[in-house]
C-alpha cells in the first residue's frame, strides 16, 4: 500500500519519515519530495508498506501532530499521466475575450 503524508515540517527527510512509520510494521519505501530546482521539501511524501500495517499507519497518524503541524496521511491516488512534451500549453491566448 502506498501512503500520501501531507502536512510535513520542512525539516523532516527521508530518515525521519521512515522512523515515524516504523512502529507500525516494515517500511518498503519513505520518501520526502522536493523541489527540482532548490532542494528544499515540498511538505509531503510518500510511504510503502504492507496494506495491513498501511491501515494501522493511517488510523494512528492522520491528525496527529508532529512538529506542530496535523499530519494527513490516506491512501496514495495512482499518478496521473500528465501527457509530457513540449508544456508550451496551447490555445493561442494573444487577444481579449
Amino acid at each position: 500500500m502506498k501512503l500520501y503524508v501531507g502536512n510535513l515540517s520542512y525539516s523532516v527527510n527521508d530518515s525521519t519519515l521512515r522512523a515515524l512509520f516504523e512502529p507500525f510494521g516494515n517500511i518498503e519505501s519513505a520518501r520526502v519530495i522536493s523541489d527540482r530546482d532548490t532542494g528544499s521539501s515540498k511538505g509531503f511524501g510518500f510511504v510503502e508498506m504492507s496494506d495491513a500495517d498501511g491501515q494501522k499507519a493511517m488510523g494512528a497518524l492522520n491528525g496527529k501532530d508532529n512538529d506542530g503541524r496535523a499530519l494527513k496521511v490516506n491512501e496514495a491516488k495512482p499518478q496521473e499521466n500528465r501527457g509530457g512534451g513540449g508544456g508550451y500549453g496551447g490555445g493561442g491566448g494573444r487577444g481579449r475575450y
